[in-house]
């Protein structure tokens, strides 16, 4: 953990670069210090079926989630979700600037118990560091 999750409206596909937004967040999540690299996971979902607002105009919008483990301090949980909105924003603004867009952001705090887990890639990181 953490994962970021991005659901986009697939008629911005090519506009959102989301390659390039997933690098910043996941250098910024890495710079925190309070997230394992080995976990730090970035994707998209493209929705080729949505409706926003009437649906009579060509809306776009990316809901962003970010899937934490347990246990950070409400403190360094907000100070991520303000720092990760913030690049959002950033990376975003020229679009926004140019066409109908709704960005949306929300953090979610996994269940400590019920949140399973197998990773080879913390050990090969520390392996090759």
């Amino acid at each position: 953990m953490p994962h970021f999750i991005c659901e986009c409206t697939d008629n911005i596909k090519e506009q959102a670069k989301l390659k390039e937004l997933f690098a910043k967040v996941n250098q910024a999540l890495a710079d925190t210090k309070i997230f394992p690299l080995g976990g730090i996971r970035s994707r998209a979902i493209y929705l080729d079926t949505y409706q926003m607002a009437d649906g009579k105009h060509d809306y776009a919008f990316c809901h962003m989630t970010l899937k934490i483990g347990a246990g950070r301090s409400l403190e360094d949980r907000s100070n991520t979700g303000k720092l990760i909105f913030e690049i959002i924003k950033d990376h975003f603004s020229e679009l926004a600037s140019k066409r109908l867009l709704a960005l949306s952001f929300t953090m979610e705090e996994l269940d400590p118990i019920l949140n399973y887990k197998q990773n080879n890639v913390h050990a090969f990181l520390k392996q090759n560091s």
